[in-house]
């Protein structure tokens, strides 16, 4: 299977070449491409030396007693008949989590090899992490990945043009009308494909929908498979029926006590481990009085996302040929998958070394209730953001935003091409990451 680009790939060059690079730790949930994306990072120099520790469990022994990384990679070039040398060779531990001695020595690969080009990556890696807590903080920069946003599909499907002309589009310069089409049809696919590399993949080499839906199927299975190897004593049968029911509920606050027959401490706890593997990502309410956004949380009010919109349909069971055929918002947004990937766009495309953290407002007031989807900050301003199909005349929690929190714009994404008027500005859902 030839390897697909990602966006990833630039900024490990930029990361080979910054003189004060620290080890870098890839993180993410299982099976977003981390190992494939290192490896084939790992051409851009003489040698490449890859370690894994599910695989060559004795090269554990290596990392007892004294970490002396020097000596380690003495032992690993001899290991594995290849140089290790600074500037020459990417030095790749990959499933970590496994040796926790292993994402110690990273902080002294800083302190006293700091010339050697080391990254570590791992499956359920956050799992080892939390019982780390203090592994090498400021010594150590993560790097987070993701399924393939709509850009890198996009690209992958070949359409490097058209995104072209996407990223030269704006609210005060529209799309040209055959080209918005085309970016609608391949969201609609992207939406039943989702973007896990595998999935991905099968589309690009075999064009068929259905096999995806197969490949889909098994990466299921496999997620549903690593609840057994979750560090907390919570049974997998549980997890499966709290992802259920977080899929059931997408689009609203998510209810602890429609999840499971259990108590809402065993409920948070499994939201928690789902959150830790990646497989969820929580939208919590924010006053947004002010910024950072952060600073005035109600966690009692939390919606969930999942981590990928084909995965999600998949779950839910969505008629593939509506959404495929249909030019109609709310028949697309089924089981609010279109809030789904507009969420998921906004973190996919922050920045890999700290990803976006997600909000949304409302307010509950008797006979003046109003929620936004999304509320973000860019260049110091708060801006909300509803994923919808209605005009101007429908977005009355939109102007209640503005009009109270004195906010300068907003942004509503949908099948529209870009315009703008009063004081909305409108993007495309597929050109919602471009924000």
């Amino acid at each position: 299977m030839s390897y697909i680009k990602r966006n990833v790939d630039n900024v490990l060059l930029e990361w080979k070449t910054d003189p004060e690079r620290k080890p870098l730790l890839i993180r993410g949930a299982r099976q977003v491409g981390k190992s494939s994306t290192i490896e084939q990072f790992g051409n851009h120099f003489e040698y490449f030396v890859t370690v894994n520790f599910e695989r060559n469990k004795k090269l554990k022994t290596l990392f007892d007693g004294d970490l002396d990384v020097r000596e380690i990679c003495l032992k690993l070039s001899v290991q594995f008949k290849t140089p290790i040398v600074p500037e020459k060779t990417l030095l790749f531990f990959d499933e970590i989590q496994s040796c926790a001695n292993a994402i110690m020595s990273l902080r002294y690969f800083y302190e006293d090899y700091p010339e050697l080009h080391v990254i570590a990556a791992g499956s359920l890696l956050e799992f080892a992490l939390e019982e780390l807590p203090s592994f090498g903080v400021g010594r150590i920069d993560s790097l987070f990945m993701y399924p393939f946003s709509f850009q890198e599909f996009v690209l992958a499907c070949g359409e490097e043009l058209l995104w072209n002309e996407v990223c030269k589009s704006s609210p005060e310069k529209p799309l040209f009308p055959v080209f918005h089409n085309k970016c609608l049809d391949l969201l609609k696919k992207y939406l039943i494909i989702g973007g896990m590399p595998t999935t991905v993949s099968d589309f690009i080499r075999n064009n068929d929908i259905l096999k995806v839906q197969k490949s889909l199927d098994r990466l299921i299975l496999s997620f549903q498979h690593d609840f057994t190897k979750y560090k907390k004593k919570l049974p997998a049968l549980l997890l499966r029926e709290v992802l259920t029911s977080i899929v059931k509920q997408s689009g609203g606050k998510f209810i602890y006590s429609k999840a499971a027959e259990t108590t809402q401490h065993n409920i948070k706890q499994a939201v928690d481990l789902l959150i830790m593997a990646g497989l969820i990502i929580p939208v919590v309410n924010s006053s947004a009085n002010g910024i950072p956004l952060g600073a005035e949380l109600n966690h009692r009010k939390c919606k969930m996302l999942l981590l990928d919109t084909g995965i999600f349909q998949r779950l839910l069971g969505l008629p593939l040929s509506e959404i495929l055929f249909a030019d109609d918002f709310d028949v697309i947004n089924k089981g609010a998958i279109a809030e789904q990937f507009a969420g998921l766009e906004l973190v996919k495309n922050s920045s890999p070394y700290m990803p976006e953290n997600l909000y949304f407002w409302t307010r509950e007031k008797e006979k003046s209730q109003a929620e936004v989807d999304y509320v973000i900050q860019r260049n110091g301003e708060i801006i909300p953001i509803e994923v919808k199909s209605g005009k101007s005349g429908k977005m009355q929690s939109m102007h209640l935003f503005l009009n109270e929190k004195q906010v300068k714009y907003g942004i509503r994404t949908s099948l529209e091409n870009f315009c703008e008027y009063d004081k909305i500005k409108v993007y495309p859902l597929y050109a919602i990451g471009n924000v």
